[in-house]
């Protein structure tokens, strides 16, 4: 009895937790590209998560704003798998800290101090307000953006030249 009771504890252990490299394999899948290619996962899935056991598979979505989303509705946990630039350049290269650094041409639609217009709204209804960017962006690329210099930054994606767009209005 006591041995069965040791036998059976590692396996109910191992399903405590997700396994991370199914993760790692479902984004690699949906966005068609291994960990590290032009268009796939920068990284794996941080080892250090300890997210609970999704009884289903769990769900990737995306790419959206450089990320794929990773979420298991039935257990609530939802994680940011980001992703390398893809077509036909490069991967990003990876800085210091793992934060992908920010490639070197590209066309810059909006540059720091350019004033934008932030939207916000779906196919039901739109809000537009004039801002001042505070970083440079190409379309794609999320930046900071603020009403004045004592104004909380805002995070925006940028849509074309001199605007911007709230991340979560997706039917926009």
């Amino acid at each position: 009895m006591v041995l069965a009771t040791a036998v059976c504890q590692p396996a109910l252990a191992q399903q405590k937790f997700e396994n991370l490299d199914r993760l790692d394999g479902l984004v690699a899948m949906t966005v068609g590209a291994n960990i590290g290619e032009p268009g796939g996962p920068i990284a794996p899935v941080d080892r250090r998560l300890r997210l609970a056991a999704c009884p289903v598979t769990p769900s990737v979505e995306g790419p959206t704003f450089g990320a794929a989303i990773v979420k298991c509705d039935s257990v609530g946990w939802r994680i940011r798998v980001p992703l390398s630039g893809g077509g036909g350049a490069a991967a990003a290269p990876v800085a210091r800290y793992g934060v992908a650094a920010r490639p070197a041409q590209r066309d810059l639609v909006v540059k720091r101090g350019d004033p934008v217009q932030l939207l916000a709204g779906n196919a039901s209804f739109s809000v537009s307000r004039a801002m001042i960017a505070d970083e440079d962006g190409a379309v794609g690329d999320t930046i900071r953006v603020r009403e004045d210099k004592r104004s909380t930054p805002v995070l925006a994606q940028v849509v074309e030249m001199g605007t911007v767009r709230i991340p979560g209005f997706n039917d926009f």
